[in-house]
């Protein structure tokens, strides 16, 4: 982005004209359903036959959810909850898939109900859960990956190991349900394609293996992990999707049935966030690096950035000024809300209190954990263009 006078923004497009001209009195999250459009497209390009279920905790904006209704995307669903949304918007549930692993049993019942016809499962006692409140229904089974090269590693939480899954499936058949084949996550923000390629190895094994002992498998579910740009070089998303493809194609064959759930990959793109500068202080007339306080933190939208696993982009309207290292921080009473410290961020060093800022490409994964207002801070508000 050219560089810009203090306080302004030049408009590049639908969402720049926003952010360089919207009134805001918290933080804020602007996006563009536009946006959100194109990267569907330009996903589905390059999956092809794959069916695109949208990941909605990635961002669960009504507003999004029915663009992509409309351009006739299935959905990634986690909870009761998301499936009201999803119906709420016309969503044809047989295009939603119960995806959570851990569910209650009224919560599949009312997806039952609801039309609502598979599931995942990685636990015996979950198949018991879905024969006895979705009977008849189809499972797959998420296997756990430890490969991963992800940015965001989604390991040990879900899926079972590979010796499990043929017992499972045995079970699933015994208790009248349609095991149809497997899922596994290769983990969020995968930033180059050829990193699926020893998860891909895993699972395949564990396919064959399946075929071997009589099992017909028709659906390869191969979650998420399609990356956004916070910096660091990432393809484009056709390009990056073929690719996927390509390597899937390469060790499963012909697969009747392959899911994708993109949801960073869909959505981070198509927002950013304007927040304010709180303070800048330092902690000791000789401390090396100022502390930067957002009114933003890791309670109120910026979760990912623990560990300082997902670096955003930071614009200020100042950013024509010298550089310098420092500590980014949330306002909130809690220790734990810092957000880049063992690697500083260089922010300019006119920045003051007051001063508006953007955080580039955060519309995956902030709004969605910013329900809550921890220490009395409001809730990341959400604007849909």
């Amino acid at each position: 982005m050219p560089h810009a006078a203090p306080g302004a923004f030049a408009p590049e497009s639908r969402l720049d004209s926003a952010l360089a001209t919207m009134a805001v009195d918290r933080p804020t999250l602007v996006m563009n359903p536009d946006r959100v459009e194109a990267q569907y497209r330009a996903l589905k390009a390059g999956l092809g036959f794959a069916h695109i279920h949208y990941a909605v905790k990635a961002n669960p904006a009504a507003e999004i959810v029915a663009r992509l209704v409309a351009l006739g995307s299935h959905f990634d669903a986690a909870s009761r909850g998301e499936i009201e949304l999803c119906l709420g918007q016309g969503a044809d549930p047989a295009r939603i898939s119960f995806g959570n692993t851990i569910k209650k049993t009224a919560d599949i019942a009312f997806a039952h109900r609801a039309g609502i016809t598979l599931f995942a499962a990685d636990a015996g006692e979950e198949l018991e859960k879905i024969a006895a409140h979705a009977p008849g229904a189809e499972v797959y089974i998420r296997v756990l990956v430890e490969n991963s090269e992800a940015d965001w590693p989604l390991s040990r939480k879900f899926g079972c190991k590979p010796a499990m899954v043929p017992a499972l499936f045995t079970q699933a058949q015994a208790l009248g349900l349609k095991p149809l084949g497997l899922s596994f996550h290769v983990g969020s923000q995968t930033r180059r394609a050829e990193m699926w390629a020893p998860v891909l190895d895993d699972v395949a094994r564990i396919w064959r293996d399946l075929e071997a002992r009589g099992h017909a498998l028709t659906l390869l579910n191969i979650g998420g992990g399609f990356p956004a740009f916070y910096g660091d070089p990432v393809d484009t998303p056709t390009t990056y999707a073929d690719r996927v493809m390509a390597l899937v194609a390469e060790r499963f064959g012909a697969v009747a049935r392959v899911m994708a759930e993109p949801g960073r990959g869909m959505v981070a793109e198509a927002g950013a966030i304007i927040a304010e500068v709180v303070l800048v202080a330092r902690k000791s007339d000789d401390d090396a690096h100022r502390w930067v306080y957002l009114d933003i933190g890791r309670f109120s939208g910026l979760a990912e950035t623990e560990g300082e696993a997902i670096r955003y982009r930071i614009e200020t309207g100042r950013d024509h000024d010298p550089h310098g290292p420092c500590i980014l921080a949330g306002p909130s009473c809690d220790s734990a809300d810092v957000l880049y410290e063992k690697r500083p961020v260089h922010l300019p060093v006119t920045l003051a209190a007051g001063d508006r800022v953007v955080i580039r490409n955060a519309g995956a994964y902030t709004s969605s954990y910013a329900s809550v207002g921890f220490n009395g801070f409001p809730p990341l508000d959400v604007v849909v263009l």
